[in-house]
């Protein structure tokens, strides 16, 4: 296929366009390039490449396609609090737009990268595809919105699909610290202390993004019938953790490290466990190979062989909300996020 990728400079983005091109994919990614100084150890493959804001595509962009992967948003939940209308611009309303395009364009998949914290305040029991979105972030709800409005554009010729993602984690050339596992390995490794911003009693689904990105290109070589406007949860069953558990299995794998609290750590309304039955056992292919304790050993050799410092781990590189702004005090981007000048 030709598949357009949304996001492609990003934490999963520059991981998935290896192996969708070593899977026979030809691949162009579409990024305004807001992480382009955050790079960890390597720079992204270079591929053709659109430098275009979401909120400024057209149909004309994407002639020729035959599926739009679309990862690209403000990408998690304090970020989504600096301006939660940025965050409905981006990561709904022009989301629903590309939706609208990849249509128009004769686009046949669009996969949408969504995310399990839609259920948000969930309950202790496991929810499935079925169960009711309780979002309690700006970036939740704009995941369920998507959704919604996407939905309703399917038909015979064009199957949108609906990736809702766990918790991520995991090694990438565009690292990111500000997810909870990476985090908490980060900074075991540079302080000794796996600290806790929440009680630890929250349940989460987590997955590594390597079993993302073999979701995504599983949806594009399954039959139409098996996903057409389907959502699926991404991950493990076996992999819902409670955050306290996360941070005993990260003490146990990096040496010299104890579980401590930060400042003014509280209950964190996010809490929900995951049941992922039906793409364990109904996407065509999908057998993922990532264990929690199998991805913290990853992120602590990564991080020991990196020479990983604390002045580097608690500086702006890797902290999506510290490098926008730091790009919008710099002049890079307006305070709408749109690019105003090169880098300097």
């Amino acid at each position: 296929m030709k598949v357009l990728v949304t996001g492609t400079l990003g934490y999963i983005g520059v991981e998935m366009v290896p192996v969708l091109k070593a899977a026979g994919h030809d691949v162009v990614g579409l990024d305004v390039g807001y992480y382009d100084e955050c790079d960890f150890d390597a720079p992204p493959d270079e591929i053709p490449t659109l430098r275009v804001d979401l909120r400024d595509v057209t149909p004309g962009h994407l002639k020729g396609f035959d599926a739009v992967i679309h990862l690209a948003a403000l990408s998690n939940d304090p970020l989504g609090d600096l301006n939660p209308n940025i965050t409905y611009d981006i990561n709904l309303h022009a989301s629903v737009r590309l939706a609208q395009a990849a249509k128009q364009a004769g686009v046949k998949r669009f996969l949408f990268s969504s995310s399990c914290s839609l259920y948000g305040a969930g309950s202790d029991g496991y929810l499935d595809e079925n169960a009711a979105f309780n979002p309690v972030t700006a970036y939740g709800e704009s995941k369920v919105r998507v959704e919604q409005e996407v939905s309703k554009m399917a038909d015979a010729s064009y199957t949108p699909v609906y990736l809702r993602n766990a918790t991520a984690y995991g090694i990438s050339r565009r690292l990111r610290a500000d997810i909870v596992v990476n985090n908490l390995v980060g900074h075991a490794v540079t302080t000794g202390k796996v600290l806790l911003q929440s009680d630890g009693t929250p349940w989460r689904p987590l997955v590594h993004i390597r079993d993302i990105i073999h979701a995504f290109a599983c949806c594009l070589s399954a039959p139409k019938e098996a996903i057409h406007n389907q959502a699926f949860n991404v991950g493990r069953t076996a992999e819902n953790f409670r955050i306290r558990q996360v941070a005993e299995m990260v003490a146990e794998v990096v040496p010299n490290s104890t579980v401590a609290f930060a400042e003014g750590a509280s209950s964190d309304l996010r809490n929900y466990r995951v049941d992922f039955k039906k793409i364990e056992t109904q996407l065509p292919g999908y057998k993922p190979t990532w264990t929690l304790k199998k991805g913290i050993e990853e992120l602590y050799q990564a991080y020991s062989k990196h020479h990983l410092s604390k002045d580097e781990w608690m500086g702006p590189r890797y902290y999506r909300l510290k490098t926008i702004k730091s790009l919008v005090e710099r002049g890079v981007l307006d305070n709408d996020l749109h690019v105003k000048k090169a880098r300097g």
